[in-house]
């Protein structure tokens, strides 16, 4: 797996890039996995509103609300999530596809006709998750910030002023810059092992089956682990 993700990175650095290839890429990971991702976000934000308001007034600090809120959906919950919800959506299916080109002799077909597959295929999706999964956290912060709004001030009685002051107050660079790093790492992170194994797929549909879990399950497993280590290296 170290050396498909070297000779991937190696490839990406080698002109011509597919430009077409990772537009289209672009759209499949980011556009059509928006909607999942605006109606988790703003759910998960209010989850969180209503779990934190509760949880502070016992110590008399609802004004804290908005701060604790945001920190938690940029420092943590919104690049996990995000990435975990996409792994599941467009990561799949990523798979599926590559798995099926493998099976069906398209990628033999590509290597017939002097077309090198991992540019082809492996590259755009790399550099399409790359650029997509920062985006899609950024919404997915965003929307759960508001969540957490409409829950904790207009639900539950907190002052707006109040949500969002001491969110400025608290809320610094540092934590926006390691949600960045983090989702720009589960992005890279889904579509290598969503790439592998689509690549590497045998014995038929059965195997695409396979991989396909595989990939979904070790991708999910991988963003968790690599979040540990991370926040730790980051904090």
């Amino acid at each position: 797996m170290v050396i498909f993700l070297g000779s991937a990175l190696f490839y990406t650095f080698l002109p011509p890039l597919k430009w077409r290839r990772m537009i289209a890429r672009i759209h499949f990971i980011g556009a059509k996995s928006l909607l999942v991702i605006v109606v988790t976000g703003a759910f998960t934000g209010m989850v969180l509103g209503l779990q934190v308001f509760y949880t502070l007034r016992k110590f008399g600090a609802e004004g804290f609300l908005g701060s604790v809120v945001a920190l938690t959906l940029i420092r943590e919950l919104g690049p996990v999530l995000c990435a975990l919800m996409v792994t599941g959506r467009a990561g799949s299916a990523l798979t599926a596809e590559i798995g099926i080109m493998r099976i069906t002799e398209q990628i033999d077909a590509l290597d017939a006709m002097a077309l090198n597959p991992m540019r082809y295929l492996v590259v755009p999706s790399i550099l399409a998750g790359l650029i997509v999964f920062p985006l899609l956290t950024a919404i997915f912060d965003l929307v759960g910030i508001y969540g957490g709004y409409l829950v904790g001030v207009k639900l539950l009685g907190v002052a707006g002023g109040t949500y969002f002051g001491e969110m400025e107050t608290y809320v610094d660079l540092r934590d926006i810059t390691q949600g960045f790093l983090k989702s720009l790492s589960f992005g890279l992170l889904m579509t290598w092992v969503c790439c592998y194994k689509g690549f590497y797929t045998s014995h038929g549909a059965e195997g695409v089956s396979r991989a396909t879990t595989q990939a979904v399950v070790l991708s999910s497993v991988l963003i968790l682990v690599w979040d540990y280590f991370l926040g730790s290296v980051l904090l």
